[in-house]
């Protein structure tokens, strides 16, 4: 059975194998519904497993009073060896069922971090505008471990159920008395922890709320290490991690103790079932209605009862755990894509051309663009390339300091929040972009198409753990020719000479054994071997020295010959080879020409490049 690592095809856009977001419990169903034959096949294991034990106590009573009370060794010799044979039975399904329970864990704990990467992938940016990162991180990590654990309680309970009934048809064959009651009790043990389970619900709830909390912390503070140590921040965030660490041990503690008190019930009620059930046994035999062997059975039927009790109150807590995950989940996986899905892809040549700016950006011609203002070149980048607008934070999940009617109220207003945000990403989606490529508006073109054909080189780099030669050419598309030409063009050659094994060399995540300049350089690299037809640049050489950046400047125009690359930069060394510049101001165009024209015309230019003073007047 290949199921392991688990393929997730969910979120391609065809529909195959998405998860049931519509609720929690229609999620866990899907749970079950996506794993349905490694779940028969440990509730199989499962049912095969405890039925030995199930069985055992109805072979002692027998043996007991065929072979001992009645003196017939052959009848004792003959259940002892069905006794020894349903043990080597219990030894080799015990271990065949562990190994596809743990097989069906792994499945559901891998299967949902890679649920949640594809969910990444398909929403891209538009995926932290909605969710902190803390939480889709505690999705893809923690949520996968209790629907794992989800699915081994459900196989259990399964065998248990079937030894509950195995147990209970042979007492009710025994004694109708003692067998209705041990029909009719266990259930309402279960049902009398019930009132305890909103409390725990709640007391999971703010411990998993916290931990999300906790880990966007931790990820805010790993991404901005470098300047922390450089403004002296690190003892204000560590101390801010470590009240926050103490804030999820509390919460993790109140929910422990929760946990506890349903257990210690299940073991008390477990218990005085047992006792009462020994005593109506004795009463039994007393009146001659059972055999002492029947007996030491219903004694052995009551101790065997403790464990699918037990089972079924594990069960309780593990399915509120599961819901209080599934929930979280389905907040991150049931969000919509906001692109529409387009069938035909328009022919996308000629000048990229921007409405609101007023960017006319020649085909094939390497055209670099220059403001006083980076947020604008910012915001210019985004449209160019179809992202959504920047300034969007994720709504705040923090409720977990309140209770009752004000933390359903906040939470109302975060999911409130998050759907103007996802109604906000969908007018845009579906709105003329104000950008068109060869006379064809950018909403009009499908977006995997468009990502394949516009690549935007944002200012900040990002590196993935893995070889040097992934960091570079991460899809395979390249040839090692491509790839080193690549490197050349980007002043990164260097860094395949510090990497141990060159194109084998390992990097550090998000490259931490690089300096800001060889990750930068790295990035772009990066974007010049994809060879897209369309190539945006945000301030590509901000972080290297002034050589390398010549260098640069001096071999972008000879690998971008022929193909359309806009650069948003103030940099005189790459202004220098630019064939057209743009200046803005306010976000418009103001200014065109090359950079020597513009030099000589325009004093807010030379402000701007040259650092000469200027006042608008």
């Amino acid at each position: 059975m290949k199921d392991f690592p688990p393929r997730v095809t969910a979120f391609e856009g065809t529909g195959d194998n998405e998860p049931d977001t519509r609720s929690a419990w229609r999620y866990l169903r899907w749970v079950l519904k996506d794993q349905w034959g490694l779940v028969v096949l440990a509730s199989v294991f499962s049912m095969l497993w405890i039925l030995p034990s199930a069985l055992t106590p109805w072979i002692v009573g027998h043996a007991i009073d065929d072979g001992i009370a009645g003196g017939d060794t052959t009848a004792l010799l003959g259940w002892i060896a069905l006794l020894l044979a349903i043990t080597l039975v219990a030894a080799i399904t015990g271990a065949m069922g562990h190994t596809i329970v743990v097989r069906a864990w792994l499945v559901a704990l891998y299967g949902t971090a890679l649920l949640v990467a594809r969910k990444g992938l398909q929403l891209g940016h538009v995926l932290p505008r909605r969710t902190p990162t803390g939480e889709v991180l505690s999705v893809a990590e923690s949520d996968g471990n209790q629907f794992g654990a989800f699915v081994e309680i459900t196989a259990r309970v399964i065998g248990n159920l079937f030894a509950y009934a195995i147990v209970a048809a042979i007492v009710l064959s025994t004694s109708l008395r003692l067998g209705l009651i041990m029909l009719l009790v266990t259930p309402l043990l279960v049902i009398t922890t019930a009132p305890l389970m909103r409390p725990l619900t709640r007391a999971q709830g703010k411990e998993r709320s916290r931990d999300s909390e906790l880990t966007s912390q931790a990820t805010d503070i790993v991404a901005g290490l470098r300047v922390l140590r450089g403004i002296g921040g690190e003892t204000t965030f560590g101390d801010n991690y470590a009240r926050q660490s103490q804030r999820v041990r509390v919460a993790g503690v109140r929910a422990g103790v929760w946990a506890g008190l349903v257990d210690a019930i299940g073991v008390l009620l477990s218990g005085l079932f047992l006792v009462v059930l020994m005593v109506l046994g004795v009463e039994e035999l007393r009146a001659e209605r059972i055999e002492i062997g029947e007996l030491i059975a219903f004694l052995g039927y009551a101790l065997f009862l403790v464990q699918p009790i037990r089972t079924f109150f594990e069960f309780a807590q593990k399915v509120t755990k599961s819901l209080v995950a599934a929930r979280k989940s389905v907040g991150v996986l049931g969000q919509p894509n906001p692109w529409p899905q387009l069938e035909q892809s328009p022919v996308l040549q000629g000048d990229l051309v921007d409405e609101r700016s007023g960017l006319r950006a020649r085909d094939g011609v390497l055209t670099m663009v220059v403001s006083a203002d980076p947020s604008a070149t910012a915001a210019l980048a985004d449209r160019l390339g179809r992202y959504l607008p920047r300034g969007t934070d994720a709504p705040s999940m923090k409720v977990d300091d309140l209770s009752g009617a004000a933390a359903k109220k906040a939470r109302r207003e975060a999911e409130q929040q998050r759907a103007d945000i996802i109604k906000r990403d969908l007018e845009f989606a579906v709105a003329p972009a104000g950008v068109t490529l060869g006379n064809v508006d950018l909403s009009q073109v499908p977006i995997d198409t468009l990502r394949d054909h516009i690549l935007v080189g944002d200012t900040e780099p990002f590196l993935f753990a893995g070889t040097l030669q992934e960091a570079i050419d991460p899809q395979g598309r390249c040839t090692r020719a491509q790839a080193e030409e690549a490197m050349q063009t980007a002043g990164a050659h260097d860094v395949y000479e510090a990497v141990p094994n060159g194109w084998a060399g390992m990097l550090d995540e998000r490259g931490r054994g690089l300096s800001g300049g060889q990750r930068q350089r790295l990035a772009l690299a990066r974007a010049l071997a994809s060879h897209p037809p369309v190539l945006i640049l945000v301030e590509p050489t901000s972080a290297v020295d002034a050589h390398t950046e010549a260098l640069i400047a001096s071999r972008l125009p000879v690998s971008r010959a022929g193909q359309t690359t806009v650069v948003m930069t103030t940099s005189p060394l790459l202004l220098h080879h630019a064939e057209d510049v743009v200046l803005l101001r306010d976000g418009r165009v103001v200014g065109q020409g090359s950079h020597d024209e513009l030099v000589e015309a325009s004093p807010e230019y030379r402000a701007v490049v040259l650092r000469e003073e200027f006042h608008v007047e």
